[in-house]
């Protein structure tokens, strides 16, 4: 897959499953804007990693939950670049607890950035999509959005919500030669991964098919597919990477 001529926005780059697509999407050609909330030294770590390997990233201190985020980040990738291809979000907050203990602040935290954060960015690139015609979104959501998991209800309500968003987006700008899709990771080595008990991370990786969790780089994979022109007649669809965790005929 190559995306060379391509500009493409990541929302979440500076670890994770968002530095894998940035430096992969990077690695192909394209010209990547993407932005971080506070981890500035991880940002920088990603733009060091993308420019050894002879790519083109800009980074960018945005909080997704933001509503004027969406428009400053779009802006600064047309002012740069004069276009837009592609918007990639993988901003998110995860945490743990129950319900009975989970606070208004947490929940309100949650849908801001990981539901509402979607629908900010997604809003903003639209227009500029529909000008040129073309556009692909990928949208991260989770394995939760389906199945929901204990102790993230939060997070498990969010990525459905994105699931019902991208849906939504997909029909709207498919006459515009628009994609939208959702990629659903299930267990992987990331940060996130890291604020699950030792004991509910030993349970999940022993009901994976392929008994052990993902790697960041395995999820940026299925991102770059959707993200590619090899995926024009694939939207609305959502792609799990779960190794066989919740398998559906």
């Amino acid at each position: 897959m190559e995306f060379t001529g391509q500009v493409a926005i990541v929302t979440g780059g500076s670890r994770g499953i968002g530095r894998a697509v940035v430096r992969e999407l990077a690695r192909r050609g394209a010209r990547v804007l993407f932005c971080y909330r506070e981890r500035a030294a991880a940002a920088a770590e990603t733009q060091k990693i993308v420019a050894d390997a002879g790519g083109v990233a800009e980074a960018m201190q945005a909080d997704v939950s933001d509503p004027a985020t969406g428009a400053a980040l779009v802006g600064a990738a047309l002012n740069r670049w004069g276009q837009l291809d592609i918007l990639v979000n993988c901003a998110g907050r995860v945490g743990y607890g129950a319900i009975e203990t989970m606070s208004s602040e947490r929940w309100r935290e949650s849908i801001a950035t990981n539901l509402t954060g979607v629908y900010h960015t997604c809003r903003a690139a639209l227009r500029p999509m529909m000008q040129r015609r073309y556009g692909r979104i990928v949208n991260l959501s989770a394995l939760h959005a389906n199945g929901g998991f204990p102790g993230q209800a939060d997070y498990s309500a969010a990525t459905a919500g994105v699931l019902g968003f991208t849906r939504s987006l997909a029909r709207e700008a498919a006459a515009w030669s628009i994609t939208v899709n959702a990629v659903a990771p299930g267990f992987v080595e990331t940060e996130q991964l890291d604020v699950l008990p030792d004991e509910v991370r030993a349970w999940g990786e022993e009901i994976i098919a392929m008994r052990r969790a993902g790697r960041p780089e395995e999820v940026s994979s299925a991102v770059l597919f959707l993200a590619s022109p090899m995926a024009s007649y694939i939207t609305g669809h959502t792609l799990a990477v779960d190794g066989g965790w919740r398998m559906s005929g």
